[in-house]
């Protein structure tokens, strides 16, 4: 048999490895032109020069392609693992979301509730949820919330609209059960007076406390007013203070539907009036906020990080979603809209609400949670940066 010179088998071996080397590069190219098409948030620029590394691409690709909303200070992400904390037995209440939160300042526990579920605390760092109570009260909707703290005790008020204001435990007993007034409670005729007629309906929307009165908005009705609650001997019942009225004059109310006590003050979100109006603790007028979008129909006031946080219920003009703003009180400085992270059904926005995970070393996260309203949804957002 003929044998082939060494030098031969080395040049086709040589030639051979080069092809197959060419080939793995070309194939390594279209693999990652393929990924680019799968995602069409991508933009042309994310194509990678031939001469940079593959993986320093890859790695400037995924920054790239999340998704964030927001301006300045206040730019946020979708934090997908702490929205998937929501309890798995209240998945199918979700879509009925129509509610709100508040926090216990001292513990970092959340409080929210989902209708036909009941009444629920989220943990400090939001990974896990409790349902509080086995009252069957609680599974109405929790249409507003506070936590607060009288003579000494922590306790929580609920705003159910149509039916009820409760006061409870932090276990869930309830406390006092208030129902609609007859028309003789208050210090203030417009509000007697339609409470008193026939026509009248109980459209309670929120509720804060400031000072050791509960002050409640009732703005799903002709009967748009400010109302006060007040404990006497352990038993929770009508203020004599009211104040409001349906209108647009200061003081008045286009559905005063959140409100929220702030450093001595309540602020109202006057959601038909896109504002958020400041009130001294006795009902008179203070101020309104400047510097709200036009069309804002927004719903409640919370704060956080010397900032006010308040979400419009829908979206204005070629939103993506109902928008969130972040304000100082006296101007806007970023406007985050939910919808621009594809998070899946939230359109509508009820109520959202600031808080800080603490790490170990001290360091702070801060967190916006978003209660969804019309097909519901519970989502978190991340503060980036």
């Amino acid at each position: 048999m003929k044998r082939i010179p060494t030098i031969k088998i080395l040049v086709v071996l040589f030639i051979v490895g080069l092809s197959f080397a060419f080939m793995a590069h070309g194939n390594k190219h279209d693999d990652t032109t393929h990924s680019h098409h799968g995602h069409d948030h991508h933009s042309l620029a994310d194509h990678h020069h031939p001469h940079e590394p593959l993986v320093a691409n890859a790695n400037a690709n995924m920054d790239r392609a999340k998704l964030v909303t927001g301006q300045g200070d206040f730019i946020f992400s979708w934090d997908k693992g702490l929205t998937a904390a929501f309890p798995d037995d209240a998945v199918e209440f979700e879509p009925g979301m129509h509610g709100g939160f508040n926090e216990d300042p001292e513990t970092g526990i959340i409080y929210t509730g989902i209708p036909g579920y009941g009444l629920c605390s989220i943990s400090p760092d939001l990974k896990t949820w409790t349902k509080i109570g086995t009252d069957e009260r609680l599974k109405d909707n929790i249409h507003g919330i506070v936590f607060f703290v009288h003579k000494g005790k922590k306790q929580l008020a609920v705003a159910q609209e149509g039916k009820r204001v409760l006061v409870l435990n932090l276990d869930g007993t309830i406390v006092s059960d208030i129902l609609k007034p007859r028309g003789n409670e208050f210090d203030f005729v417009p509000a007697n007076d339609f409470f008193a007629s026939k026509g009248s309906n109980f459209g309670v929307t929120d509720v804060t406390y400031l000072d050791g009165v509960i002050y409640a908005t009732h703005g799903y009705s002709k009967g748009d007013f400010v109302l006060t609650i007040e404990e006497v001997q352990g038993s929770w019942t009508w203020g004599k203070l009211a104040w409001g009225g349906k209108g647009k004059a200061p003081g008045q109310f286009q559905t005063a539907h959140g409100i929220y006590a702030h450093e001595g003050h309540l602020l109202v979100a006057n959601r038909a009036a896109g504002q958020v109006v400041k009130f001294r603790k006795d009902g008179a007028f203070v101020e309104t906020f400047d510097n709200i979008p036009e069309g804002s129909l927004v719903c409640n006031v919370s704060y956080k990080s010397e900032h006010f946080f308040f979400n419009a219920l829908r979206a204005i003009g070629d939103q993506k979603s109902a928008p969130i703003y972040a304000h100082t009180g006296e101007e806007l400085v970023s406007t985050i809209v939910p919808g621009d992270l594809e998070i899946p059904v939230l359109t509508n926005i009820h109520h959202v609400w600031p808080h800080y995970v603490k790490a170990a070393d001290g360091s702070k996260q801060l967190y916006l949670l978003v209660h969804g309203w019309n097909k519901g949804k519970f989502a978190v957002l991340k503060l980036e940066g």
